[in-house]
Formats: C-alpha cells, sequence, structure tokens
C-alpha cells in the first residue's frame, strides 16, 4: 500500500474536531428552527406560508430550484472534468459531490412540503402498479420533478460510493479502531487493490461519469419545463433549459468556493486544495457568469420587442416597479460583481473571491424569488394580480433548509476523508 501523507489520513485532528462540532452545533441549532416550522406546517396545512390562490408557487418553489442548482456544480467537477482528464479536480471533487448530494436531499424537501399534506400525495408521485390501475399524472410537473431529483440523487451517490471505495480499503488496512475496520469493510465493496479490480474499476467509474455528465443537463433542464410549458408571462421561454443549467453551474460554483474555503482552513488543507484550484473555479464562474448576463439581456430584448404586451408589462414592472430594487441588486451581483475575477490579483485573492461567491449565492437565490413571484402576480386576467408576502414560516424553512445543508456537509467531513487518498498521495 502507498504511504498516505498523515496530513490527508488524520487530518481530524482533536482542534479540527473542536472546531467542526462548533459550526455543527450552530448548523444544527438552525436546522431545529426549521423542522419547527416543518411541523407547524404539515401540522395545520400550508395556510402557515404566504401562498395564496394567484401566486400559489412561493419561495419553497424558489428553493427548490435554488438546491437543485447548487448540486450541479459538483457533478461537474467530479464527472465532465474527469471524463477531460482534469487532474485539478482531484482534491476537491469529493467535497463537491458530497455538496450534490446534500443539496439534492435540501432540494427534495421543498416539492415534498407543497403538496400540503405529503402523507397523503406523496406516494402518488410513484409509478407502482395499483389494483385501481391507477398511476401518476405524468403531465404534471410534479412527477417530471421526482424522476429528475430520483435519477440524479441515485446515480450520483453510486459514483459518489464507488469513489470512495478504495479510500475505505486502504482506512481498514491502517485503523486501530475494531469498529471503523468493519464499517470500512462493509462499504469498501471488497475492494482489495488487485490489477484487475483496478481495471475493472476504472471502467465502471468512467462508465458513471459518461452517464452522469448528460444529468447535469437534463435535470435542471426538466426543472425549468415545470415553467416553460406554461403560458404565463415570463415563463413560457424556450431559453429556458439551457438558462437554467448555466445559472444552476454559476451558484453551484460559487457554492462550491465557499465550502472549500471553509474545509480547507479547518482541516488545514493548504498543501492540497491550493490557490490554484479556486482560481480555476473563478474561471468557470466567469464564464457562467457571462452566459447568465446574455441571458438578462435577452429577456430584456425579447420582452420589449417581440410584440407581447404582457412580456413587456411584466419587464417593466421587473425594472421600474415594485421589485426594481431586487431585480437590479440581482443584476449587479450576478453580471457585474463576477467581472472582477478576471483580474488575475483578484482571484489569487481568497477573501475577495469569498466574499464574491456569498454575493454570487445570494443574487440567484433572489433572482429565483423573482422569477417564481413576478410571473404568477402579473397574471393574463386583471383578477389574478394579487400580492405576495412571505411569512415567518416561509422564512424558517428557508434558514433550516441552509442549516440542515451545512450540518450534514460538516458531519461528512468529521467521519469520511474529504480529499481522495489514491488521486492525492503525488499531488502535495
Amino acid at each position: 500500500m502507498p504511504e498516505i501523507p498523515d496530513k490527508i489520513l488524520y487530518s481530524m485532528t482533536k482542534q479540527n474536531s473542536k472546531r467542526i462540532n462548533i459550526i455543527l452545533l450552530i448548523s444544527a441549532v438552525i436546522a431545529l428552527q426549521g423542522l419547527i416550522s416543518v411541523i407547524l406546517t404539515l401540522k395545520s396545512g400550508l395556510g402557515l406560508w404566504g401562498i395564496n390562490n394567484e401566486v400559489s408557487w412561493g419561495i419553497s418553489i424558489s428553493n427548490f430550484v435554488y438546491w437543485i442548482g447548487i448540486g450541479h456544480a459538483g457533478t461537474l467537477i467530479s464527472a465532465i472534468l474527469f471524463l477531460f482528464r482534469q487532474r485539478w479536480r482531484a482534491p476537491i471533487h469529493r467535497a463537491a459531490e458530497t455538496m450534490t448530494l446534500i443539496a439534492i436531499f435540501c432540494a427534495a424537501l421543498f416539492p415534498w412540503l407543497h403538496t400540503g399534506r405529503p402523507w397523503f400525495a406523496a406516494y402518488w408521485l410513484f409509478p407502482y402498479l395499483s389494483r385501481m390501475g391507477l398511476w401518476p399524472n405524468y403531465h404534471s410537473p410534479l412527477f417530471w420533478d421526482y424522476l429528475a431529483i430520483g435519477t440524479y440523487f441515485i446515480v450520483s451517490f453510486i459514483f459518489w460510493w464507488l469513489g470512495l471505495a478504495p479510500d475505505l480499503a486502504i482506512i481498514k488496512k491502517t485503523t486501530k479502531s475494531v469498529f471503523v475496520k468493519k464499517i470500512s469493510s462493509v462499504f469498501s465493496l471488497g475492494f482489495s487493490g488487485s490489477s484487475k479490480q483496478w481495471a475493472s474499476y476504472d471502467k465502471t467509474y468512467t462508465l458513471l461519469a459518461g452517464l452522469i455528465t448528460p444529468l447535469v443537463i437534463a435535470v435542471h433542464s426538466i426543472v425549468s419545463y415545470d415553467f416553460a410549458v406554461t403560458w404565463l408571462s415570463g415563463w413560457h421561454n424556450t431559453l429556458f433549459p439551457i438558462y437554467f443549467v448555466a445559472g444552476a453551474i454559476f451558484s453551484g460554483m460559487a457554492m462550491v468556493v465557499i465550502l472549500l474555503q471553509i474545509t480547507r482552513k479547518i482541516l488545514g488543507l493548504e498543501d492540497y486544495i491550493k490557490l490554484e484550484h479556486f482560481d480555476k473555479i473563478s474561471k468557470i464562474i466567469i464564464a457562467s457568469s457571462l452566459i447568465i448576463t446574455y441571458f438578462y439581456l435577452m429577456e430584456a430584448f425579447y420582452s420589449m420587442f417581440g410584440g407581447n404586451d404582457y412580456e413587456k408589462n411584466l419587464f417593466l414592472m421587473k425594472i421600474k416597479g415594485e421589485y426594481a430594487a431586487l431585480f437590479w441588486f440581482v443584476f449587479v451581483c450576478n453580471s457585474l460583481i463576477p467581472l472582477l475575477l478576471i483580474l488575475q490579483r483578484i482571484r489569487m485573492s481568497l477573501f475577495i473571491i469569498l466574499f464574491i461567491s456569498i454575493f454570487i449565492n445570494i443574487g440567484m437565490w433572489i433572482e429565483r424569488f423573482l422569477l417564481v413571484i413576478t410571473s404568477q402576480q402579473s397574471g393574463i386576467l386583471p383578477s389574478a394580480s394579487n400580492g405576495y408576502t412571505p411569512t415567518i414560516v416561509d422564512w424558517s424553512i428557508l434558514a433550516g433548509s441552509f442549516g440542515l445543508f451545512f450540518m450534514l456537509y460538516f458531519l461528512f467531513i468529521k467521519f469520511i476523508p474529504v480529499i481522495s487518498f489514491r488521486e492525492n498521495i503525488n499531488i502535495k
């Protein structure tokens, strides 16, 4: 067995564990208050939310689209960069893959809650035979979301687990704990490192990477169809699939930067997660930002010159109506601030990159909020115009989803190697 640097194998020192425990405690408290709001919602119904007859999709759907988007960057780093044999993915793909799984889990909670009474409605999404001969409504976007989330999670989990198996085999041989040895033995899938196993492993890993890559495009394209197949102004748009995919990669890469900086600092992995990794991720963020900006301009062009008065009125409401402040804030966060990364000295400053990434995530969540809410408030019929104000329960569940996300992520880096042993032995 090759010699594994102690910095990787034993990164969870007593000091590091204390830091993570503090973050876990804070995240758990935030997640707990969100759980309380979820329980209240299940007990009293969706009347606790700010939705109404016209604006029937509130910030819960905004949260769903946001978290699905966050999960795309992990797949991009893991699968696509692997297929292109980009070695700079090696120290960071494990954290990104974990982010994907957790983000998908967080996203799945919101359509489930949005059914109102999930213990009655959720099982209708499963396409199983029934004695009554009833099947799910295949025309329902809710069913599309179920297929997208389910497929994406299962394949991503298998890909994550397969990448973890060789490391668990190493832990099984090096650990002195009988309990850890047994757990590692079970989840390492019998991996021993023989030449025959490595040959089969490489073929399987490459096959899964090739399978996951189109899912990056397919999953968020399906989510975009939830909106594009309707006739509402602002939603009935053929540009939505690629627009959603670009936005997902954009916000996901920004979240990767945030998680990697925290992980790097807490575990002392500066020798492995280097400035060059943030430099390359920043370049992907720049490209994604430019694509997003292009779609912003196309939205303005089609709205003003497309000959549809409803589209034009909706766009004017965004840029100078009640949501104008949010609209221009989103434009600054997503189109102007990321351009700072063009300067190399900015990309070499971890603090500034972190600052930009935080603003990108804020901007992308608000963008999803505006996308979901404004079109419903500007319906075809005058009677469909109605205001929307999120309640304290809405905001509590949103905060709870962030608490859950960070709690699960830091539980992962507390117990499982955050970077791959086999891919990082010779990187230092």
